[in-house]
């Protein structure tokens, strides 16, 4: 840029880049790399570029790896595309699965096994950066008996501060009760580097069960859960949403609509995100190839609003991942005579397109039998200034 530009200005247009372009600008200047490397302008950094992630490995190969694939979701979709190596200390994991993502960070979960010392699995959260390559990893407390105990974990950065929050709520199953008891909540927050009690007062109710499917939007981290009650000797069980504020780190209940609660299973429901709304999507209980989108406007005190029915009469709808900036739901389409009993079965991804309810596959460059997983994320230089793999 031009000396004659104000150094101002210069910085309000560096803040609008890609991130790969600010990592090559560091080297231009000592003023821009001092620039770029302060916290002030990481936490200001406001691009938005939106990139859809795939991970996929090949079905059936026993020296198959783990691959992923960053998207541009813009105009050019999907055709501006990178590969992206997953950071040492998620690989390292055991069983390790994503807690959602946020403000451009990703944040997994998972074992990790020290065959160098007494051979114990100690449990560990890494927060990853796809845009700089930079990861830092960190140990979540033990509960205890893993047996007796349960972990659910949420995640996101604070809107007020910019720092980065993992939730911990551990609980005791209780068989007898048939129901889970909530018996602690910590929080670990990123400019600490440490775990303490949460600030909240109101916790969930030991009737409450929560499910595996999470999702951070807006400030709120969102878990798909169960109400048991006791009701006349019976026991009876309806969904719900239970909601935790990263600012204030209380608990909300969020009500479903009327067609999404019902006394049985919870697994036709899935969480995704629309324009920072949460979006849930109920598969048909009698049609696999009928998927319903609900729309939750406005936080957690708004009722839910019925967008589309997303319908593929030659596949069945077998997982709906993520949403473009665009507003078409990215998902997985399983011809309707294959045997899902079965992993090995030709997997493709496609887009729905609700005005003209048209399906089209997406060609990646991805050949074989293949399983995936979609996630999404926004740039961000969000653990620039933390030292790589941190916490191992």
């Amino acid at each position: 840029m031009s000396d004659n530009i104000p150094f101002e200005i210069q910085e309000e247009i560096m803040k609008r880049l890609p991130v790969r372009s600010l990592i090559q600008f560091r080297s231009v200047s000592k003023a821009w790399k001092s620039l770029i490397d302060s916290s002030r302008f990481i936490t200001n950094y406001n691009n938005q570029q939106k990139h859809i992630l795939v991970r996929y490995h090949h079905v059936g190969s026993v020296h198959s790896k783990e691959k992923y694939v960053s998207i541009v979701d813009d105009d050019s979709f999907p055709h501006q595309r990178v590969s992206v190596t997953l950071p040492l200390c998620v690989r390292i994991l055991q069983d390790y699965y994503s807690i959602g993502s946020s403000h451009g960070l990703l944040c997994f979960y998972g074992l990790y096994r020290d065959y160098y010392g007494p051979n114990t699995k100690t449990e560990k959260v890494v927060l990853w950066n796809p845009s700089i390559r930079k990861a830092a990893a960190f140990v979540v407390p033990n509960s205890g008996d893993m047996y007796a105990y349960g972990t659910v974990l949420g995640f996101g950065v604070c809107r007020q501060t910019n720092d980065p929050k993992i939730v911990k709520i551990a609980y005791m199953h209780s068989w007898e009760e048939d129901m889970e008891i909530p018996r602690q909540v910590e929080v670990f927050t990123l400019s600490t580097r440490s775990w303490r009690s949460s600030y909240g007062t109101n916790l969930p109710r030991k009737s409450i069960e929560f499910g595996c499917d999470g999702r951070c939007i807006d400030g709120f981290y969102y878990w798909l859960a169960t109400d048991r009650s006791t009701i006349d000797d019976d026991l009876w069980a309806y969904n719900l949403i239970i909601s935790f504020d990263i600012t204030s780190e209380e608990f909300r209940e969020v009500n479903l609509p009327d067609s999404l609660v019902y006394d049985g299973s919870k697994h036709d429901l899935s969480f995704s995100s629309l324009r920072e709304s949460l979006v849930v999507l109920r598969r048909n209980e009698h049609d696999e190839n009928v998927v319903d989108v609900w729309l939750m406007e406005d936080g957690v005190s708004k009722p839910f609003t019925k967008l589309f029915t997303i319908y593929s009469p030659n596949a069945v709808l077998y997982c709906v991942w993520e949403f473009r900036k665009s507003g078409e739901p990215v998902f997985l389409p399983v011809d309707n005579d294959a045997d899902l009993r079965k992993v090995p079965t030709p997997l493709r991804i496609a887009v729905y397109e609700p005005k003209s309810k048209h399906i089209s596959n997406l060609d990646l460059g991805i050949n074989g039998e293949c399983s995936f997983d979609v996630y999404s994320y926004v740039e961000t230089l969000l653990l620039h200034d933390l030292p790589t793999f941190y916490g191992f």
